[in-house]
């Protein structure tokens, strides 16, 4: 595939069109796949509720990409959060996809980065972090 094969939006950047389904598995175009999110970040506070509501409607991969997002727009002190919380997404990805490596893998490298972020005492918005990183490190192994 070269360049000129990939879907760009005006600006140049790369941009999938393709549709894709729940788990973020790139679709045929012209097939109906989810509804993409937007890739504008949100305040923090919107971030959460939404990739919430995205794992809860069993959309892993697009809750890590409103993750990703904030992580990318956020204060350098902030990303291990939200990295660290997007990485769990894409580990739950992984396991919905049968993927039991790499979904350990994620687990792990998620709760390194959530321990880390806990660690320094900065505000998580409401995460209970130990939580997540015992959820993390339980899933691992586990399909």
């Amino acid at each position: 595939m070269t360049d000129s094969d990939r879907d760009r939006d005006t600006a140049g950047r790369a941009r999938q069109a393709r549709p894709r389904d729940a788990l973020g598995r790139p679709l045929p175009y012209g097939a109906e796949g989810v509804e993409p999110v937007s890739e504008e970040p949100l305040p923090p506070e919107e971030t959460l509720a939404a990739a919430r509501e995205l794992v809860g409607a069993g959309r892993p991969f697009s809750a890590h990409e409103v993750l990703e997002a904030r992580w990318k727009a956020a204060p350098v002190e902030e990303r291990d959060l939200w990295q660290g919380l997007a990485q769990v997404c894409v580990a739950m990805t992984h396991a919905a996809r049968g993927n039991q490596v790499g979904a350990d893998r994620l687990f792990e490298r998620a709760a390194g980065r959530l321990t880390a972020f806990a660690a320094t005492g900065r505000e998580a918005y409401g995460v209970d972090l130990d939580a997540v990183v015992a959820a993390a490190r339980g899933h691992v192994g586990r399909l």
